[in-house]
């Protein structure tokens, strides 16, 4: 079991920056994909970066060259800064780590709010 505790949400102006953080309780080292999703009202959870155990990151088209991933071994954490924030980036972020095996592991997602 591992429980995941997002944290750096909040309110900013478009243009701002955010970086969220998932901090796991154990190691991330093993953990075969972790992934940032968000959710917006009104729509469904997608998929906004993905890091690979072999380092590959993906990104969604509506985030790429603005959002990036990251992690930290040595915290067990998962890292999303976010430049250049538009209101249409407003949702709940979540972050999800998924075992080689097919486990997988939600947080319980933190607000991002953009607006003028």
């Amino acid at each position: 079991q591992v429980q995941l505790v997002e944290s750096g949400g909040g309110l900013v102006q478009p243009g701002g920056s955010l970086r969220l953080s998932c901090a796991a309780s154990r190691s991330i080292f093993s953990f075969y994909v972790m992934g940032w999703y968000r959710q917006a009202p009104g729509k469904e959870r997608e998929l906004v970066a993905a890091i690979t155990r072999a380092g590959t990151v993906n990104y969604s088209d509506s985030v790429k060259g603005r959002f990036t991933a990251s992690t930290d071994n040595a915290k067990n954490t998962v890292y999303l800064q976010m430049n250049s924030l538009k209101p249409e980036d407003t949702a709940v972020y979540y972050c999800k780590l998924t075992s080689s095996s097919g486990l997988y592991y939600w947080g319980q997602g933190t607000q991002v709010t953009v607006t003028s």
